[in-house]
């Protein structure tokens, strides 16, 4: 069955979709808006103007309506292409390409598109038109996209707190450039969406303190998102309870207030990992830290010396819900089995276990008292380099603070409970330092 470019459309608070079955006469079915959608999100849908920018909490829905958006308006649109851009690349097939995939299958068109994970990419089959994927990681890829058919008119940058330069932004948008035909009815837009951890990023400023007239800059939370369970609303309920300050942000989609800093000590710089690796006073310094439903597992790696106080922090893994197998599955994938690595404490049985799954130089953590406090103030005399692909370490490490005392607000001589597992797993690596017995590559 031939399907023509236009087959979908947007009319009121309905789509008419091509329909997949192609006995039925009508060649068109009707789904309603808000039963797909959702609510809360009626101007971000419906907006024009050249940004769109949309700061949420965790499940508020930003990231599956922004997937939603795309597809609809590319089967909409003959003549849109779209760019989808992370600050590292290796992040969207887990992220942004997972997403658009469910949209796909929400809005029940699966048949008229193709997806391809080696290069990452999706097209829509009745008119060629993409979807592309690139990374902060390889400027080049992003600024030299040529379409195969009609315009690069759409961009969505995910995770958009992660670009921390602004001229990288710049960059970015400057590629939506160029003169769109006025009978085609395209518009060039720039979505982006992200968590507010930090009050004082570009992004605030830019977009949220005194947007233009091209600039649509809003804010949503778990509230509303009608699919939400019970279970789902609890997470939210004891957050609030337990962690009134990453309620604000990851609840209520508030700007982070970052005082009190624990690491002012590092600064976020490209190098070349092989050749720090060369330096005879180099050692290498591997954490790891668990976590599972509410908190991730953390991979700290790291490149130490002790001569210059130096730490190179080049590779992280940061994911929820990872048992045992899978953190063994993903630090021999990352290529990283044979380095030793030094493991939280309290996990005694999934030590044993990551060691039985081949994991076989992984020691575990020698905590005492004052460890924590302890751990900072070594970490404190050394000057740390993260390399920009460490997106979560960058955001661990500048939003990780002391922590305050509620009834009189003074600062206490503890660290939050937050934004802390890649920077424990750093502790636990560096303790060979702090006590001797390090590995060298040499």
């Amino acid at each position: 069955m031939k399907i023509s470019s236009q087959y979908i459309f947007d009319y009121q608070k309905h789509l008419y979709l091509p329909e997949q079955d192609a006995s039925i006469s009508s060649g068109k079915r009707k789904v309603l808006l808000p039963e797909v959608v959702g609510k809360g999100y009626g101007k971000f849908w419906r907006w024009r103007g050249r940004y769109r920018v949309c700061k949420g909490s965790r499940a508020s829905k930003k990231s599956k309506t922004t997937a939603l958006w795309y597809i609809v308006n590319l089967m909409k649109y003959p003549d849109a292409n779209l760019l989808v851009v992370r600050k590292v690349f290796r992040t969207l097939k887990d992220s942004c390409f997972t997403e658009l995939k469910w949209a796909i299958h929400r809005l029940g068109v699966d048949a008229f598109w193709e997806i391809k994970e080696s290069p990452l990419e999706m097209t829509y089959k009745p008119t060629g038109q993409k979807i592309y994927f690139r990374g902060l990681d390889d400027p080049l890829k992003v600024t030299s996209i040529t379409v195969e058919h009609g315009y690069l008119c759409f961009m969505w940058i995910e995770e958009a707190y992660e670009i921390g330069n602004e001229n990288d932004f710049n960059m970015l948008d400057e590629s939506i450039r160029g003169a769109v035909p006025p009978e085609t009815g395209l518009f060039k837009q720039i979505t982006l969406t992200f968590n507010p951890w930090n009050e004082h990023h570009f992004l605030k400023k830019r977009f949220f303190d005194n947007p233009d007239k091209e600039t649509l800059a809003m804010t949503t939370n778990y509230l509303c998102n009608e699919w939400l369970d019970e279970a789902d609303r609890e997470v939210f309920e004891t957050m609030k309870r337990n962690n009134p300050r990453r309620y604000c942000v990851a609840g209520l989609g508030n700007w982070g207030i970052v005082d009190g800093l624990i690491f002012e000590n590092w600064e976020e710089k490209a190098f070349d990992i092989d050749e720090i690796r060369r330096l005879a006073s180099v050692k290498s310094a591997f954490g790891l830290d668990f976590g599972y439903t509410n908190d991730p597992s953390a991979l700290f790696c790291g490149l130490a010396d002790e001569k210059t106080k130096t730490i190179w922090v080049f590779d992280e893994m940061y994911k929820y819900g990872m048992s045992n197998e899978v953190i063994a599955k993903e630090i021999t994938e990352m290529g990283y089995r044979k380095e030793r690595i030094r493991a939280e404490s309290a996990e005694p049985k999934s030590i044993d276990r990551l060691y039985d799954l081949g994991i076989t130089h992984i020691q575990q953590a020698r905590k005492g008292k004052d460890s924590v406090n302890n751990g900072i103030d070594f970490l404190q005399d050394y000057h740390i380099i993260v390399h920009p692909r460490c997106v979560n370490f960058l955001k661990e490490i500048s939003n990780y603070t002391w922590d305050t005392d509620t009834k009189t607000g003074k600062r206490l001589n503890k660290p939050i409970d937050d934004f802390n597992h890649l920077m424990d797993a750093m502790r636990y690596a560096m303790e060979d330092f702090s006590m001797g017995s390090a590995f060298s590559f040499t």
